[in-house]
């Protein structure tokens, strides 16, 4: 199956997806927390306390941002959460299951997202772990590291930004 030809739906995430949004928070820090050699239950209690801390974080520092679960024909794969201000856009999160990463859907979120951003003439801006793979696929689309800290344990996320063109009134 192409992915050209799939149907990549979003729509607005609610409280019944909470299930859902937990197994995709947990499924990118599995590998992560694989190597500390905890019980299923003290990773899972831990996993569940970050998860509601991150949520409850990103719910009062981006009150109005737009948070969207994203369907794979008809099957939710992942999340997007975009927060739009008059100024600049900041892609809050981007989250894919293990299954669906490298398959294309996230360069089309991306490219969808940073397009509605240049119609609207502000920025597009994110942060990633600096040695996160997805880093590539933000230089591919156009976005740039704003300044890159020399050591890593100094800031292990780096600030991007994708600037659309300049307008030709």
């Amino acid at each position: 199956m192409l992915l050209a030809t799939v149907s990549i739906d979003l729509r607005a995430a609610t409280a019944a997806d909470d299930p859902f949004l937990f197994a995709l928070y947990a499924s990118t820090r599995e590998s992560e927390l694989a190597a500390w050699g905890w019980a299923p239950a003290q990773r899972d209690a831990f996993l569940r306390m970050q998860w509601v801390a991150q949520s409850h974080d990103w719910a009062a520092r981006h009150p109005r941002a737009d948070h969207q679960v994203v369907c794979l024909q008809g099957q939710p794969v992942g999340r997007l959460l975009v927060a739009k201000d008059a100024a600049a856009w900041r892609v809050v999160d981007i989250a894919l299951l293990p299954a669906h990463q490298g398959s294309g859907v996230g360069t089309r979120l991306l490219t969808q997202v940073r397009d509605e951003a240049g119609k609207a003439g502000v920025p597009l801006r994110l942060q990633v772990l600096r040695t996160n793979p997805a880093r590539r696929l933000y230089e591919r689309l156009g976005f740039e590291v704003d300044a890159e800290p020399p050591e890593e344990a100094a800031a292990p996320y780096v600030a991007m930004t994708w600037n659309p063109a300049p307008r030709q009134d």
